[in-house]
């Protein structure tokens, strides 16, 4: 099954979010109060301060641009909400292929080898063990 997304130009994503959020909760009926330089909306019994593009959620302490104003208020995922704060004249549908996954290869054992010489020097070059014999081991001697 292909899996699909939305391309949005970074010109699009600028314009999502430079939207004016008190304009928008204005246009969707509700109410915001002016405070000093800034607006106050309330989320239930929460307070929301808004200053332009940007918003703050004063007893979640979070807060961000337009796009994720959207996303958390109106329940909107990002395609969602850039498509909502463009007006509908959002991106182009690009899908892509589906992903095929390869089958493991098989285990494999690397081939025998009489001496263990290429062990021991790993063990004590690298790994930093100390020698404890004097000759090198042999399989099967």
């Amino acid at each position: 099954m292909p899996t699909g997304y939305i391309h949005f130009t970074d010109e699009q994503k600028e314009q999502a979010r430079r939207t004016d959020l008190a304009e928008l909760l204005r246009s969707q009926g509700e109410t915001v109060k002016r405070s000093g330089k800034e607006f106050e909306w309330r989320d239930g019994s929460a307070k929301v301060t808004i200053r332009g593009n940007l918003w703050f959620h004063q007893y979640d302490r979070e807060g961000g641009d337009a796009i994720d104003f959207v996303r958390r208020f109106f329940g909107k995922t990002y395609p969602e909400a850039m498509e909502y704060l463009l007006g509908g004249c959002g991106g182009m549908l690009i899908v892509s292929p589906p992903i095929r996954k390869e089958p493991p290869k098989p285990f494999e054992l690397p081939p025998r080898n009489d001496t263990m010489r290429r062990v021991y020097a790993y063990l004590i070059n690298h790994r930093g063990l100390t020698r404890m014999w004097s000759m090198p081991l042999r399989i099967g001697a």
